[in-house]
């Protein structure tokens, strides 16, 4: 097996994982995701910024803003709002990420 088909499982994986019902899980597929940077990731991710748990919603959002696509800056503006100070500490951070990469 090829890296590329390697690193295509890893991803699939991790897809998988985010709809564990652990936050644990969910968390961690979430951070995997970001690192690997992968777009295919951007629509499930998107929906984990829902997520119950605020420690996933703000793993969500980091990742979003580490895969860098503008798609995901709308999401985000809708969650500003969000109970959660360390997620919205988040947002902020994910929406200038994807503005450095869009600009950059």
């Amino acid at each position: 097996m090829t890296n590329t088909g390697k690193e295509e499982e890893r991803i699939q994986h991790f897809l998988e994982m985010l709809s564990s019902t652990e936050w644990d899980l969910r968390y961690r597929a979430a951070q995997e995701l970001g690192r690997l940077g992968d777009p295919k990731a951007l629509n499930l991710l998107i929906q984990a910024l829902q997520d119950a748990d605020w420690r996933v919603r703000q793993k969500a959002a980091w990742a979003l803003g580490n895969i860098g696509d503008p798609r995901a800056i709308q999401p985000l503006r809708r969650l500003m709002t969000d109970p959660s100070d360390g997620v919205q500490d988040m947002i902020r951070q994910a929406l200038d990420m994807i503005r450095r990469k869009m600009y950059s």
